[in-house]
């Protein structure tokens, strides 16, 4: 539908930028709470209980402190300026290296996020449908996620974004929780199985909190998924609308229903309606097991169909999000394509290389998908402190974002990989942030006259 509606750039990377504020705000939440949540979120339930809810309780934080900071600004500058990218906002503020990096940075790691998608998705089904290869799912999640998107662009993304995320919910408030529920034997057989901590939320730690909200908040200043959303909504109201309406579907909707689905696998497995056999045998229990191998065990056949399409309705509305946002990278900050009457076909194009690369990538080797999420961590803590003094610097420093980009993220990447025990298990991402920081501030001051 849309392939034949889009016109240009504007149509195919920001929708036109006249799309509404509840398919934006779906489509954000869509690609935020993706595959990787849904079942990380069971794990954190069986693990921890309801205190694992804390975890999308710094994306509603998130959501609605980047709608107050960093929308006005954003969306202002996108209405004089036409941006269509991320790094395209950071050459507003500082030049063209710092955007070109940040694109570069940007690409990668989206591209490997589209593998990561693909390869989850492709798990499921191999591990659902019998006869169903790796190799047969992955092609199969891959054509569909890379046609619709190469073919329709943002519009065809946010829309089917939304039919996804209303699948989602559906499957898990209406069919896995009232099911689950019944089937564990309900309230009384909870209070009976689980310790009075499952209950309550103040079962984790401070460290795994503040972890969880350095991970997580950045996200909604530098991802360049959130970008497109902006630009897409056209105005500060529509925007700022969309991103109060998604951080509410993160918490409490999507926090409590995640949790709570964990938590009933938690009394499952302790009641022996899931056993250790279920898990593989052995002594070694995966909490992210424990939700899929539940609804498995407990579902009739029909409503594990409808569980099955949320599920993969998560990981499609994740990797389309972040191959659209890879291909505008491509596009727009390392090629620098101009608009003219041929871009539209040529970011198609691109889409469908960039869709076909990430097939191949997650094909070939799955491992490789390690050096694309690093490149993530980086983005995150190298661009995180660049985008604040954009918003609130007077004079923003382009020197002092380039090697706060550089060092912040270098940073963070040296700490993961290497695998330091760092004080209080805090995350390397701290440190890599407080790094930018301390870089940016030190080289604003001491070279208040570099461009």
């Amino acid at each position: 539908y849309f392939y034949k509606r889009n016109k240009n750039a504007d149509d195919y990377f920001v929708g036109g930028r006249k799309m509404g504020a509840w398919h934006i705000g779906l489509s954000v939440v869509a690609t935020d709470v993706g595959g990787g949540f849904s079942i990380g979120l069971g794990g954190l339930g069986f693990a921890m209980g309801l205190s694992g809810s804390w975890l999308l309780f710094t994306g509603l934080i998130g959501a609605w402190t980047s709608a107050v900071l960093l929308i006005p600004k954003v969306s202002s500058i996108a209405k004089k300026k036409n941006l269509l990218s991320f790094p395209q906002f950071l050459k507003n503020s500082f030049n063209a290296r710092v955007a070109l990096t940040a694109g570069i940075i940007s690409a990668i790691g989206y591209l490997g996020f589209t593998s990561s998608q693909i390869l989850a998705g492709a798990k499921l089904a191999s591990a659902s449908f019998d006869g169903l290869s790796l190799i047969q799912a992955l092609v199969i999640m891959g054509v569909i996620a890379v046609v619709y998107t190469v073919a329709g662009g943002l519009k065809a993304v946010i829309y089917t974004d939304t039919i996804q995320w209303a699948l989602l919910m559906f499957g898990l408030v209406f069919i896995a929780l009232p099911f689950s529920y019944h089937a564990i034997g309900g309230i009384e057989v909870i209070k009976k199985t689980l310790p009075p901590s499952f209950l309550g939320f103040s079962n984790v730690s401070w460290q795994q909190v503040l972890n969880w909200f350095i991970t997580i908040l950045p996200i909604w200043f530098i991802g360049m998924t959130l970008y497109q959303r902006i630009y897409a909504a056209g105005n500060i109201k529509t925007a700022r609308k969309a991103w109060f309406i998604a951080g509410l579907f993160e918490y409490p909707v999507m926090a409590f229903s995640g949790a709570l689905l964990g938590m009933f696998a938690k009394v499952a497995f302790e009641n022996g309606i899931i056993t250790v056999n279920d898990f593989g045998g052995g002594n070694t229990v995966d909490p992210e097991l424990g939700l899929p191998l539940l609804l498995k065990t407990i579902l009739p056949i029909g409503f594990t169909g409808i569980i099955l399409s949320s599920y993969f309705s998560a990981i499609m509305s994740t990797a389309d999000s972040c191959l659209m946002a890879a291909s505008e990278n491509f596009i727009t900050d390392i090629f620098k394509i101009k608009s003219s009457n041929r871009i539209l076909r040529w970011s198609q194009l691109t889409t469908l290389a960039l869709g076909i690369l990430a097939l191949i990538i997650s094909l070939w080797a799955p491992s490789v998908l390690d050096l694309m999420l690093y490149s993530y961590a980086f983005m995150v803590s190298g661009l995180f402190v660049p985008v604040l003094a954009a918003i609130f610097h007077r004079n923003p420093n382009s020197m002092g974002a380039f090697w706060a980009m550089i060092l912040g993220g270098s940073t963070t990447l040296i700490l993961t990989i290497t695998q330091i025990k760092l004080p209080f298990k805090l995350d390397p991402n701290i440190f890599g942030i407080s790094i930018s920081l301390f870089t940016y501030l030190l080289i604003s001051v001491s070279k208040k006259n570099i461009p």
